[in-house]
């Protein structure tokens, strides 16, 4: 494999999918953070139904 220097580096696309990765997961990160509460309170909803009303459970 060939050495890449600092300049050709940034321009060649060996270092674009990292790139690409970080930015995605840093939109997760903030959505994540934007609709925290609305988001735990789906999650508690859910564990509700599942497990504490034994409809689904109880099912089983």
């Amino acid at each position: 494999m060939k050495r890449l220097n600092k300049h050709s580096f940034i321009k060649s696309s060996l270092g674009m999918g990292t790139v690409e990765v970080v930015i995605i997961i840093a939109i997760l990160v903030a959505l994540a953070l934007t609709f925290r509460q609305a988001l735990t309170n789906y999650a508690q909803s859910v564990m509700d139904y599942v497990f504490d009303e034994g409809k689904v459970i109880g099912q089983i």
